[in-house]
């Protein structure tokens, strides 16, 4: 007897018309805003259980949804890709980062075989904004204007502030860009904070000004691309200090807190379970040094909260809120990289003056992504030292990072979930009607091309600029504005190696592209603990050949070469000696 597919009997998803009856056929075309924050975790906003003060989120989420079950890819560029393009990473050319690996999933580029959602609504009528990180070309110093072709206003967006790189400090970034020409904090000629520089603050005053001179008549996307909380952990005093002292306790007793309160307000079920704690607190030489890169990480989402809050009341004030969705949403989980970090040793003070010679105004792509001084000419220190200042230059570590993503396994990198589960937060008065609700429906960042094209009545294409265009990968989430289900059969996830699929409430998921699978009911064990590849490896078999067919289709496969190390001055000879225990 032919066994039956345990896939196909599962009964996932429902088909549903979509198009745009939430809000009538009739209605004026919504606005459509995308905002994104950079190495955060799944509980790091008040409305998904940190103690963090995000009133503005927590406003959004409280006249609209939250979803529970959202995913991104784990890491940045690929996020950005999949975003922009409603497509997985790899078949955009972003299968990795920004370097060209030489196969065509990995080519470090938007490749011309998929559309920006800029591209897709610019002829459906639409304004295109972008304020932030792009992050999705090699060409951040370009040598001529060829270089270019990858750039936010040569993917179909009208204006552009932000970086063009993935990392920078945030009180004078690098590869500063407005609209297409590459700038400095000093020589913009627009932007004029009468408070020192700061790039999250000028990510919302920027997209603020946008929204204000956009001819309210036509309907307008933007893409808001913050790069808090990404080390390194810059942000101004007055946001670090309102968090003084909060996080002497440690990392134990904030995933409890975390934890109990997500379970509270629905963000998890209430079976859910801590995974392992990552670092031991009572092990930690330099308390206060550590609880103070918690403070900064805490004060940078603070910050870009209330630079939120200003994007906000720009549409309120040119009566554009009620009818623009809005979107909150992160590129990966928590990062547990070191981020520059050792806690031996004294800390690290700063001097009684600058030491450098300072950097003219306009020198452009002086220190590349972890300087080593400022614009004044201070040198940047790195390593034990008190994090917020412009010149520190350090993350926030492995054991916060474990704390982010509560009840999570894992880090950004991953795709486990503490590596690929973020907020959604969706609203829009005029196209949903729900408030304050929970939706568990299992969706992904390439639904948010197809959610976009959905409302906005635009085409997608077929052909774009005499290039065959991929077919979008998502699905539109207006069935799952209106409580509806999905008719998806599967989310995939490939980065480094690492690997995943999941259909239904079953996830097969591995580590290196050697590892062995696991496989998890994430009903019943989100934070993936019990593993039941051996107590149902006729599930796994056929979850892991899903997985390869997709592989094979979507570039993930063939994966690039492994770079050779080069070999050793001493000819790689090793050195007689006593033998590490």
């Amino acid at each position: 007897m032919k066994r039956r597919s345990f896939v196909k009997g599962m009964g996932v998803g429902v088909a549903v018309a979509t198009g745009v009856p939430v809000f009538g056929k009739t209605a004026k075309r919504p606005n459509v805003i995308l905002i994104m924050s950079d190495d955060m975790g799944y509980s790091d906003i008040g409305c998904y259980g940190s103690e963090i003060d995000t009133p503005v989120l927590n406003g959004l989420a409280e006249d609209g949804l939250r979803f529970t079950q959202f995913y991104n890819t784990g890491r940045c560029c690929p996020t950005r890709a999949c975003l922009l393009t409603g497509l997985y990473p790899h078949q955009t050319g972003i299968g990795h980062m920004t370097q060209d690996k030489g196969i065509d999933g990995y080519r470090g580029d938007l490749n011309k075989q998929c559309v920006t959602i800029a591209e897709a609504l610019k002829p459906a009528g639409y304004s295109t904004y972008m304020v932030g990180k792009w992050h999705v070309t090699k060409h951040n110093e370009p040598k001529s204007e060829a270089d270019k072709f990858n750039w936010p206003l040569q993917r179909g967006f009208d204006r552009y502030y932000g970086i063009i790189n993935g990392a920078s400090s945030l009180w004078d970034p690098n590869s500063l860009v407005r609209d297409n020409k590459l700038i400095t904090i000093k020589n913009d000629p627009v932007y004029k904070p009468k408070e020192a520089y700061h790039f999250t603050d000028a990510i919302s005053d920027n997209a603020a000004m946008f929204i204000k001179e956009h001819d309210a008549s036509k309907p307008f996307f933007m893409y808001v691309a913050f790069t808090a909380a990404h080390w390194p952990m810059h942000t101004r005093e007055r946001f670090m200090a309102k968090y003084k002292g909060k996080y002497d306790v440690g990392y134990g007793p904030i995933r409890e807190a975390r934890l109990a309160k997500m379970k509270r307000i629905g963000v998890v079920k209430p079976n859910a379970k801590l995974s392992e704690q990552a670092e031991d607190w009572n092990a930690v030489a330099d308390k206060p040094w550590e609880a103070a890169c918690m403070e900064a990480y805490a004060g940078m989402i603070d910050q870009m909260d209330q630079g939120i809050g200003r994007i906000v009341q720009s549409l309120k004030q040119t009566g554009q809120f009620d009818n623009t969705l809005i979107c909150f949403f992160q590129d990966n989980g928590g990062c547990a990289e070191s981020g520059g970090r050792s806690a031996k040793g004294p800390l690290v003070l700063r001097g009684d003056k600058p030491t450098l010679p300072p950097i003219p105004d306009d020198v452009l792509h002086y220190f590349g992504s972890q300087p080593k001084q400022t614009r004044d000419g201070w040198p940047v220190r790195r390593g034990h030292v008190m994090p917020g200042p412009a010149d520190t230059y350090i993350g926030y570590g492995k054991g916060w990072a474990n704390v982010s993503n509560t009840p999570h396994r894992e880090y950004k990198h991953w795709v486990h979930e503490g590596g690929i589960s973020t907020p959604l937060i969706a609203h829009w008065p005029a196209g949903i009607k729900a408030k304050n609700e929970l939706r568990d429906e299992p969706s992904h960042l390439i639904d948010l091309m197809a959610t976009a094209v959905d409302v906005s009545g635009a085409k997608y294409p077929t052909e774009f600029k005499g290039e065959k265009i991929k077919p979008m990968e998502g699905e539109s989430l207006v069935p799952v504005f209106g409580n509806k289900p999905l008719n998806r059969k599967a989310i995939y996830w490939e980065h480094e190696g690492n690997r995943a699929i999941r259909v239904g409430d079953w996830k097969l998921v591995s580590k290196k592209r050697t590892g062995p699978w696991e496989l998890y009911d994430i009903s019943k064990d989100r934070s993936e603990l019990n593993d039941l590849s051996g107590k149902h490896p006729e599930h796994a078999e056929e979850l892991a050949a899903m997985w390869q067919a997709y592989a094979e289709r979507a570039n993930v496969i063939p994966y690039p070469a492994a770079k050779k190390k080069a070999p050793k001055k001493d000819g790689g000879k090793k050195k007689k000696g006593k033998k590490k225990k």
